[in-house]
């Protein structure tokens, strides 16, 4: 068991560096000035993302009747969005967030994530506090490289910015702005390039495919990888790009062939981010049977008026990994696989 002193014993120098770890992540907000916040974990929609799946629970009234159904909360994205309408200007929050499914050597269903937004900004503004934080971790954790398996990562040399498309074309060989929204198309590029493919995959699965086996293991190899400006329909929260409406305002930060974290412009449009949850909550239906409520007070929020911003969700559990140079998330973690 994972608790016998003997097992725990090889645990203890990684766990030691994860509390060195999240004392440093702090350090690096509270000396910008951010307020850390605490919001609820039950929440009435766990996420708009229709590939995520929450963990429901019953809330229960005093004759042990079910009042409603809640879910612990995937992200504390919608209720940091409130306090922003609420006209706090940069907020931090590290929690514990619960996502179903989701149980290998780089995940965990219970996880701890660091997430992030600033009011009056972009998401080049938080790709800046990216690699501000990336830094000053390693700098207090003394090490030169976040380092997994046999690849070792440079935070401190300039980094890689890399948009969506130019990666496909770099690396799968494939237009992906000619791709847009023709699936049959994009199926047959993508079986041309050796991938399997199935007469049912939609779009988003034809995209995943692709980024998992030809893109994701360059990116972060010698240097953290900033990858950009997704296609709209794989970023329902983030805002479309001005100059090209056709693509969104997301970003993934990659160090060690590993996604970090996920940030976003994020989208201040109530009826287009209405018309996203809807499309969101359609898909999730067909393929998986379920679809959330939605969380009303967020669209009121929205509604009253989302100041520009940009945020981001960064994995701590990943980020402990990658600083203790372990292979598997469970060495960073208080306890054992649930």
């Amino acid at each position: 068991m994972w608790w016998e002193p003997a097992h725990f014993a090889r645990k203890q120098p990684f766990l030691a560096q994860r509390m060195a770890l999240i004392k440093a992540i702090r350090s690096f907000f509270d000396g910008q000035g951010f307020w850390e916040v605490e919001t609820p974990v039950l929440q009435t929609c766990p996420v708009m993302d229709a590939h995520i799946h929450g963990f429901a629970t019953d809330l229960k009234g005093v004759d042990l009747q079910v009042v409603r159904r809640l879910y612990l909360h995937t992200s504390p994205e919608f209720a940091m969005k409130k306090l922003l309408v609420a006209g706090l200007p940069r907020i931090y929050q590290l929690c514990h967030v619960f996502r179903n499914g989701e149980d290998s050597r780089l995940h965990s269903p219970e996880f701890t994530m660091a997430e992030w937004y600033r009011a009056g900004a972009g998401y080049e503004d938080i790709m800046n506090d990216c690699v501000g934080l990336l830094r000053q971790c390693a700098q207090s954790l003394k090490i030169d490289r976040y380092r997994h398996k046999n690849r070792a990562c440079d935070p401190f040399r300039d980094w890689q910015r890399l948009p969506v498309a130019e990666a496909f074309d770099r690396y799968a060989g494939i237009d992906l702005t000619a791709m847009l929204e023709d699936t049959e198309r994009f199926r047959a590029v993508v079986s041309g390039q050796g991938l399997h493919t199935a007469a049912d995959d939609s779009w988003d699965d034809l995209f995943f495919r692709v980024m998992m086996d030809k893109i994701e293991p360059h990116l972060g190899q010698d240097v953290p990888a900033i990858l950009y400006d997704y296609p709209v329909c794989m970023a329902s929260l983030a805002r479309r790009k001005p100059e090209d409406p056709r693509f969104a305002e997301r970003f993934e930060l990659y160090v060690c062939g590993i996604e970090l974290a996920n940030a976003f412009g994020e989208l201040t449009d109530p009826q287009e981010q209405r018309a996203r949850f809807k499309t969101e909550m359609e898909i999730k239906k067909a393929r998986y049977g379920e679809t959330y409520p939605p969380d009303e007070e967020f669209f009121a929020a929205l509604d009253f008026g989302l100041p520009e911003s940009g945020g981001i969700a960064l994995g701590v559990d990943r980020l402990a990994m990658l600083a203790a140079g372990v292979d598997d998330i469970s060495d960073v973690l208080w306890t054992g696989r649930p």
